[in-house]
């Protein structure tokens, strides 16, 4: 069974490039086989044209239990654990923010660990209400990874974030709706549908205006006012040479619905 199950579907949702975690027996946890199938789908959403927006999701009754810990050789004598993250999780993390197509993220259940914060990682966040988020490392003696001592302060504030890391409380999905980790909490029967209409919706979008939105937007944590304005103003020079730019004026003036094509 592939640990990642990645497809195309123009007629269910055009552009949109689904990826499943597909481990559902033990919570779609993170193996070297499961990474290298990110790897590649990955790979696709860079090179791929017809590529406009990517929906990840797990199978099964949760989302992603972070590491999966069978895979740890526990018996050597010094465990050097910045080898998996240099090689395999950081990698992952830094392409995601990278890609210049939007990432969205159904959260069908719990997502623990590296799996919560790979969750963060992503763009925009929706998750069903029976879902949770865990930072589960204080529970077997380690700190976040996977991005997570990034995403949690910026997302939810120093003190929740730091709580979150120390007691490895359960976050349900509502209070993770509520404190701004995530976009959206829904009802679970009906994640499917909303995170499928959301893709598709980003993916007939404006897609290289979407990626600059994406840069200038993380970019900002890191800039301050000039630099920031100075970012918007060569992106907006950039993307405003683009056909896409030239369909949306002419839509509004002619009071229909744009048609772009990502370029």
């Amino acid at each position: 069974m592939d640990p990642v199950l990645v497809s195309l579907d123009a007629a269910r949702c055009p552009g949109v490039l689904r990826i499943t975690l597909n481990r559902p027996e033990k919570l779609n946890a993170f193996t070297t086989a499961l990474h290298k199938g990110l790897a590649d789908a990955m790979t696709r959403a860079e090179t791929d044209g017809a590529v406009r927006c990517l929906l990840i999701t797990g199978a099964g009754r949760g989302f992603c239990a972070g590491q999966d810990l069978s895979e740890r050789d526990m018996s050597a004598a010094a465990i050097d654990l910045g080898e998996g993250l240099d090689t395999r999780y950081n990698p992952l993390v830094r392409r995601m923010h990278a890609l210049p197509k939007p990432i969205v993220c159904a959260v069908n259940g719990v997502a623990a660990g590296a799996g919560a914060n790979f969750a963060l990682a992503c763009d925009i966040v929706l998750a069903a209400r029976s879902a949770a988020f865990i930072q589960a490392f204080v529970k077997i003696g380690l700190v976040p990874d996977c991005g997570g001592t990034y995403f949690l302060p910026r997302l939810a504030g120093t003190q929740r974030a730091m709580a979150l890391a120390m007691t490895g409380e359960r976050l349900s999905a509502e209070d993770a709706e509520r404190w701004g980790l995530i976009w959206k909490c829904v009802d679970d029967a009906d994640l499917a549908a909303e995170s499928e209409k959301l893709a598709t919706q980003l993916a007939s979008g404006p897609t290289a205006s979407l990626g600059a939105m994406k840069k200038a937007i993380y970019d900002s944590a890191n800039n301050d006012l000039a630099a920031q304005l100075d970012l918007e103003r060569d992106l907006q020079r950039q993307i405003g040479k683009g056909k896409d730019y030239r369909e949306g004026v002419a839509a509004f003036i002619e009071k229909r619905k744009p048609r772009f094509t990502g370029s």
